[in-house]
């Protein structure tokens, strides 16, 4: 038992945990977003382009309901509905991640004035100029 808890205080404490959490957080904050963007900005200029059609309440009919017998229908509307937010949320995820790539490609490049370099990047930078110059003497000796 004692090293049970031992290996979870270094599993919390190693930062994994932590990093979980946030990972967690920020995606439930990004899941709200995305919701927001699809529901509230590309649904309503789709309903104009479908002319209103609300795909949600779309369904066939195998029995109608009568008395007491209730009504059985294949809800192919809502299937249609979850596979366009899908496509706009895979759009959206794409284009958000296609710009913060290009602000770390930026980022990582140690000639770029423009973004600071991450401390990693400069040094192995400097160690590539350092090696550069060391075979450029090696070359000159032989």
């Amino acid at each position: 038992m004692k090293n049970f808890f031992q290996e979870f205080k270094n599993f919390a404490i190693k930062g994994n945990m932590v990093d979980m959490a946030i990972g967690i957080i920020m995606g439930t904050a990004f899941n709200k977003v995305i919701n927001v963007l699809v529901k509230k900005i590309f649904t309503p200029p789709l309903l104009i382009l479908t002319n209103q059609v609300n795909f949600s309440q779309q369904k066939y009919v195998l029995r109608e309901a009568s008395g007491e017998i209730e009504e059985i229908a294949i809800g192919y509307g809502e299937l249609i509905e979850a596979v366009i937010d899908f496509l706009i949320i895979g759009l959206t995820i794409f284009v958000v991640i296609k710009g913060m790539n290009r602000f770390k490609t930026k980022a990582e490049d140690p000639k770029n004035a423009e973004v600071e370099t991450p401390k990693n990047i400069e040094l192995l930078s400097n160690i590539e100029k350092l090696m550069e110059e060391q075979n450029e003497l090696l070359k000159k000796k032989e």
